[in-house]
């Protein structure tokens, strides 16, 4: 009996750096997670490619997906669509692997009505002041952007009761060590092991 894989949402405010505590996770030898590439209509950032760090499309692509049921959840967020493609992920946590998600907290609420069971970890920031610092940090957004993402933010934080663990993004590496450790506590839960030791009883 194939035990089916981990549905993992990292999600947090934006700027708070998921996408960095992602990389750092991926880049390491002993992570086994797949990684659900996300779509949105955003313009690329300097160094991010199409089809590693997101699948860049226009807004009436977007809106076609979206017609056609092929998004696991989607959001829109200061003007621009993101989302998940939905067939990739059920594909693969039906081969008993982990599927990894970085997406928008708007975008985790849908994916938690469709997966209750997935595993929710939500990234804070050590302060709104050093939040607003790396949004200022990237150099790509205009004041109002900057205050409107802060704004938004704020709102995101006081959804956290919305997710099963909260990590601090306090130093990258760190945070990443808190991730994975809790996806290892998370395939030792009774509830997801049981059924395999019930089956081992009635073959013996």
């Amino acid at each position: 009996m194939q035990e089916k894989g981990l549905l993992i949402v990292l999600s947090g405010p934006s700027g708070v750096g998921k996408g960095t505590v992602r990389k750092e996770i991926f880049s390491q030898q002993d992570t086994s997670f797949e990684y659900s590439i996300s779509m949105t209509t955003r313009s690329p950032r300097e160094g991010e490619v199409d089809g590693v760090d997101y699948f860049f499309k226009t807004h009436d692509e977007f809106e076609k997906l979206i017609e056609q049921d092929k998004l696991l959840e989607y959001a829109k967020f200061v003007g621009n669509y993101y989302g998940t493609p939905v067939d990739y992920v059920k594909e693969t946590l039906d081969q008993g692997k982990d599927v990894f998600l970085e997406i928008e907290v708007q975008g985790a609420r849908q994916v938690r009505e469709k997966f209750p069971d997935g595993l929710f970890i939500f990234l804070v920031p050590p302060s709104l002041s050093e939040l607003k610092n790396r949004i200022v940090t990237r150099g790509t957004e205009t004041e109002d952007v900057i205050n409107n993402r802060m704004s938004v933010a704020k709102d995101e934080i006081e959804m956290m009761n919305l997710y099963d663990y909260v990590v601090e993004n306090d130093q990258i590496q760190r945070a990443c060590e808190r991730i994975k450790a809790i996806v290892v506590a998370e395939h030792c839960r009774r509830e997801r092991v049981e059924p395999r030791y019930i089956k081992m009883l009635e073959v013996e």
